[in-house]
């Protein structure tokens, strides 16, 4: 791996690891005024057909954007970033953002990447697939 400023097709980002629960839920739930009985209550969540309360698909989001914030730096600037929700993370699941850059090229004189993210969970199994564009060297 090599770090973004060096990127190249091929390159895999750094993972970024979080095991999530009521804890991270809360926290997350406090910030954004979520507190929704699904991610808070093991009932509701039951009810609506998973094993567990599960977590907020904005949080997979946000761990999608942390993943590249993280291998950007400070010198890099995301430009987009997408992702759709498939599956849901329960409570006490290991949920793993992940990246690959798919493209490198040069525009206007400054240089971008093109990345496919997702996150995924403990199995493999995708979770919130995804896409990003990243300015290098912003």
């Amino acid at each position: 791996m090599t770090g973004a400023a060096q990127a190249k097709v091929g390159d895999e980002l750094p993972p970024f690891t979080r095991t999530t629960g009521f804890h991270n839920w809360n926290r997350y739930a406090a910030v954004n005024d979520e507190f929704v009985p699904i991610h808070m209550d093991d009932e509701a969540g039951r009810g609506a057909g998973y094993p567990t309360a599960f977590g907020m698909g904005n949080l997979q989001w946000a761990y999608l954007h942390n993943l590249v914030r993280d291998w950007l730096g400070d010198n890099g600037a995301i430009v987009s970033l997408k992702c759709q929700f498939r599956a849901a993370n329960t409570k006490g699941m290991t949920v793993t953002a992940r990246g690959v850059v798919t493209a490198v090229r040069a525009d206007g004189g400054q240089r971008f990447a093109d990345l496919d993210i997702w996150t995924e969970d403990d199995k493999g199994n995708k979770l919130a697939p995804g896409s990003a564009t990243v300015q290098l060297d912003a």
